[in-house]
């Protein structure tokens, strides 16, 4: 990366444009847990997903509920020419509060292969809004969901004859009146009415005579009836629904580990220049992977998909890698970047075939000689990878580091972050308790200038991006993020090959976390997201959601 000239606000920015670190504080914790209380283990939260404008926050758990979140600092600031009145800047932070939830999936088993399917969400995609309902894709281990949340609006409204109930579902209108003929009310104003029909019609005490409508020479006293009425809203109720649209079953024989939507650029909901006729605007296909293939979907057709890639080997006995994370391009439609258990990135073009046996790059960090131990394969497996919003750099995670790569550079990453090198002394006892297997998720800031990962204790891992940026924060998961932090200066260092141009930063002290304590390998933090316009970092620590800003 030093060296390497990128976008404009990209990772790649110059060294002259270098941000001080972030101050990061403490926002809101959703189910906090009280000292001493036992976590069940299907309250535990296994995916975290912010929608494309940040407005939304949507959270899986081991039980196959999915939890909604909404902002509810989004305010009108008035036009233009007001904003640029002010003479301050406004500096609230983004909060969100409840705003409902469902049940997505059940435990299930499968009779044909004698198997267990638990109803744990792996991962949530959000799809593109259509006439304010918000819709969504989760999955457990091998059912994919798409799901569309309604709000549904209840109005009564009463006048003095007639009662009038208004329910407004979907776009529809439905209006129910009855008229109301209570003798008791009283208002003379010497009108009558007449019906069309000979049948017996109740009358009013002020001189009319009620009927189903009025007759054409009904005349009209000067100045109205004075008993006219508006109708008056006495009760508005508001209640959202989940209905589940679609569901994607029966194509995958193993677990799926990702699904990515293949969502229209973020530009076009505020540039009118650009259209859903564009290239790279789709909104309608979506990718489910699972360890051997993955599959093109249509959102509005589940009886069917799409194999785009099969690693599958004629003899299993030759199986040497699986796929373990699959993502689509944030710009372009016809790519997207899938990862490996050998720790290589593969970015494929869709127009290239049908079936994408080969990929346009291969992103692979090379070991030195000699340096290959038992564990090698085991801590190089790539946990999860994201791209960045403008596209360019791929963020990817394994068991020991944070990888950014360009995607016009295959030879190295471009920085490359230290987060458990403290660990490989214990990698013997990690591989024994399972934690080595443990799968970290990674996520980049909206500007590409930091990126974040979770490690164990509870803790998180902040870095700065930029060439020459020395940032590196810890933080706790827990109301006070900085209790356990300690000033241990960390120091970028070049790799000896000046020519693959990676910064390593963030190396620990051997046997401890990165605060200096001893860590506790069955606390961890694996899942986290990054606000998409604001720096605002949403994390899991088991069952409650934390949420800092800076």
């Amino acid at each position: 990366m030093n060296g390497h000239s990128g976008e404009k606000g990209g990772p790649a920015a110059s060294s002259s444009s270098v941000t001080p670190p972030l101050d990061w504080k403490f926002s809101q914790v959703f189910g906090e847990r009280l000292s001493g209380e036992e976590v069940q283990e299907v309250d535990i939260i296994s995916a975290i997903e912010f929608d494309k404008t940040g407005d939304h926050l949507a959270t899986g758990d081991r039980g196959g509920r999915v939890v909604l979140f909404e902002r509810t600092d989004t305010r009108n600031l008035g036009s233009r020419k007001d904003l640029e009145a002010q003479d301050y800047q406004i500096s609230r932070h983004a909060e969100f509060r409840y705003k409902t939830e469902f049940q997505s999936h059940e435990p299930e088993f499968d009779y044909l292969k004698s198997l267990e399917i638990e109803e744990k969400i792996n991962e949530i995609g959000w799809c593109q809004t259509a006439n304010g309902a918000l819709s969504l894709l989760s999955t457990n281990d091998k059912t994919i969901k798409y799901w569309k949340i309604l709000t549904l609006f209840s109005f009564a409204a009463m006048v003095l004859y007639w009662d009038i109930f208004i329910e407004v579902q979907e776009k529809k209108v439905k209006q129910i009146a009855e008229m109301s003929l209570d003798a008791s009310r009283v208002v003379g104003n010497g009108c009558s009415g007449s019906s069309t029909t000979n049948s017996p019609t109740p009358s009013l005490s002020n001189g009319c005579s009620g009927s189903t409508y009025l007759s054409n020479d009904l005349s009209f006293p000067p100045g109205g009836f004075p008993s006219l009425r508006l109708p008056v809203v006495t009760s508005h109720e508001k209640s959202l629904v989940a209905r589940c649209r679609r569901i994607y079953a029966h194509a995958h024989d193993y677990h799926i580990n990702s699904i990515s939507t293949n969502s229209s650029h973020p530009e076009i909901e505020t540039n009118d220049s650009l259209s859903a006729s564009d290239p790279y605007v789709d909104g309608e296909t979506f990718i489910s992977a699972d360890d051997l293939r993955i599959n093109l979907w249509n959102l509005e057709i589940s009886s069917q998909s799409f194999n785009i890639v099969d690693v599958k080997p004629a003899n299993m006995e030759d199986l040497t890698e699986v796929i373990t994370c699959a993502e689509f391009h944030p710009v372009h439609c016809n790519m997207l970047a899938y990862s490996s258990s050998k720790g290589s990135i593969r970015l494929i073009d869709l127009r290239q075939s049908a079936l994408c046996d080969n990929h346009s790059m291969l992103f692979e960090n090379h070991e030195a000689p000699g340096s290959r131990s038992f564990f090698t394969e085991i801590i190089a497996s790539i946990s999860d990878i994201k791209f960045a919003n403008d596209g360019r750099h791929i963020l990817s995670r394994d068991y020991m580091t944070l990888k950014l790569w360009d995607i016009n550079m295959d030879s190295a990453p471009v920085a490359t972050f230290d987060v458990h090198e403290y660990l490989r002394p214990r990698l013997c006892d990690l591989y024994e308790n399972d934690s080595i297997f443990d799968k970290f998720e990674c996520c980049l800031s909206g500007d590409g200038l930091r990126v974040a990962t979770g490690s164990y204790s509870n803790l998180f891992r902040v870095f700065g991006c930029v060439p020459g940026s020395n940032e590196s924060t810890t933080l706790e998961a827990s109301k006070n993020p900085m209790r356990k932090q300690a000033q241990n200066a960390t120091r970028a260092s070049r790799s000896l090959c000046s020519l693959t141009r990676v910064v390593r930063r963030g190396a620990e002290i051997p046997s401890v976390d990165a605060n200096g304590n001893s860590f506790d390998p069955a606390i961890k933090l694996l899942h986290l997201a990054w606000h998409p316009t604001e720096n605002l970092i949403a994390c899991a620590a088991a069952n409650s959601l934390y949420m800092y800003y800076a």
